[in-house]
């Protein structure tokens, strides 16, 4: 829900102010478009339960789960802006990368109902839309928000608002790097079955 909420604001903001302005540091900064407060409150509830659900159930492989971290670094920075109410459509952007998260569930449902075969069409699209949107709607989007402030770092003033914006971006390019690595690793686990299954055996 969260994500048609994000696009229907990109977008309106794009036929109503052009992609110049919609990119400016006051509009991201200190502004708040239609819709981008509510927005935000929606997303942090929604990561907030999915990490107690996650802890209560264990839900979760490994020591520090990615997912964990992932939850944490969006649940402080977007406590902190709504509570500042600063930096609000900076964090809508950053939500363009749950564009990819839609294929990252849609394969485990596609698992889920046995269809594993990598030589289908309909797995080969998977994948492909799969790494698709990991490359442009999360490692793209990402680093050219990153780039952004580093570039208006002068205009941040001495506030909290830019150690925090960088630290947190900082994570999220850092666990991105982890999910392609581990999204790289099930692509081949896919492709050569027989392989770890034999590697498994021995």
């Amino acid at each position: 829900m969260s994500l048609f909420a994000v696009v229907f604001i990109l977008v309106n903001q794009w036929l109503i102010n052009g992609s110049y302005e919609i990119f400016e540091h006051s509009q991201l900064f200190g502004g708040t478009w239609p819709w981008a407060y509510k927005t935000l409150c929606f997303s942090c509830g929604y990561f907030a339960y999915d990490q107690w659900d996650m802890l209560h159930y264990r839900l979760y492989d490994g020591w520090i789960p990615s997912i964990l971290l992932h939850h944490l670094v969006l649940l402080v920075c977007f406590t902190l802006a709504l509570y500042r109410n600063v930096t609000i459509n900076y964090l809508i952007l950053t939500l363009i990368c749950e564009l990819h998260s839609i294929f990252l569930h849609g394969r485990k449902v596609r698992r889920m109902a046995g269809v594993r075969d990598a030589k289908s069409k309909i797995v080969k699209a998977e994948w492909v839309l799969n790494w698709l949107t990991f490359v442009l709607a999360r490692i793209t989007s990402h680093v050219l928000i990153t780039v952004k402030l580093i570039k208006d770092a002068p205009k941040f003033g001495k506030g909290v608002e830019l150690p925090l914006a960088l630290v947190g971006m900082a994570g999220m390019n850092l666990l991105n790097t982890f999910l392609g690595i581990d999204l790289f690793k099930a692509y081949r686990r896919e492709r050569n079955p027989q392989q770890n299954y034999r590697d498994h055996r021995e």
